[in-house]
């Protein structure tokens, strides 16, 4: 175990020590990705789950980025509706070197959870331990948010969250794996937190696309009486990107 321990530090210490990944000062890039995918089970409850996610990125010169990020989730069990979730996020970032800055707009829609509307705002650092040129990445960031959600039962809260995500990406030959976690506690309550998480494993037939497989986590403890505060998605589906 500690020699795992000590591995795991060379590479973030060797990583922190590789130039990161930079393009020409006079070139706009812009990337695409795509996904649609899919669950069904049946037995004690029958149960449908389709869901895509789509991302844009532009990345402009040596030191700008805007990714553009939107998922809808739409399932049923027992042919009622039960999840029907909107997401969409702005993220535009300033980089240099291993360093980041994040600016963040979001806007989310979920029945599953009992949230009419819901609005974030915020900003903050960033740091990149490991890229590289094949895409693989390990970073930290933690975001200052103001947000403010609307719920189905005509309540509604404003509060400020710190938000803390670890991103790891890794590529091995035709395989890609990614995973984003985020801890965002109440910053006047830590008792009241959300904690997401998202990982897929992508087996690349082409090169645009991919079958990938995509586990995705939500806990929210601050919900309207009734609804499940946590919910757990497992889906299949096909990838297209232009990277």
């Amino acid at each position: 175990m500690r020699f795992l321990q000590l591995l795991l530090l060379l590479l973030l210490l060797g990583g922190a020590a590789l130039p990161a990944r930079a393009q020409k000062s006079d070139t706009t890039i812009i990337r695409y990705s795509g996904q649609l995918s899919g669950q069904y089970t049946s037995g004690g409850v029958n149960r449908t789950l389709f869901a895509t996610a789509h991302s844009v990125t532009l990345l402009r010169g040596l030191h700008f980025g805007a990714p553009v990020t939107g998922s809808f989730t739409f399932g049923k069990q027992d042919g009622r509706l039960r999840e029907r979730e909107w997401l969409l996020n702005a993220t535009p970032y300033y980089w240099k070197g291993h360093f980041r800055f994040y600016g963040i707009g979001g806007y989310e829609r979920s029945n599953l959870r009992g949230i009419d509307n819901r609005y974030q705002v915020g900003a903050g650092p960033g740091w990149a331990f490991y890229q590289d040129s094949l895409g693989r990445e390990v970073a930290v960031s933690n975001l200052l948010l103001r947000e403010a959600t609307y719920f189905q039962d005509g309540s509604s809260r404003t509060v400020a969250r710190s938000s803390a995500r670890l991103k790891v990406a890794y590529s091995y030959r035709v395989f890609t794996f990614n995973s984003i976690t985020f801890y965002q506690p109440n910053l006047q309550d830590f008792s009241d937190y959300r904690v997401t998480h998202t990982s897929s494993l992508a087996l690349r037939f082409t090169p645009r696309f991919a079958i990938t497989s995509t586990y995705a986590y939500t806990f929210e403890n601050r919900i309207p009486e009734g609804k499940p505060r946590d919910n757990t998605n497992v889906t299949i589906g096909v990838t297209y990107n232009t990277k």
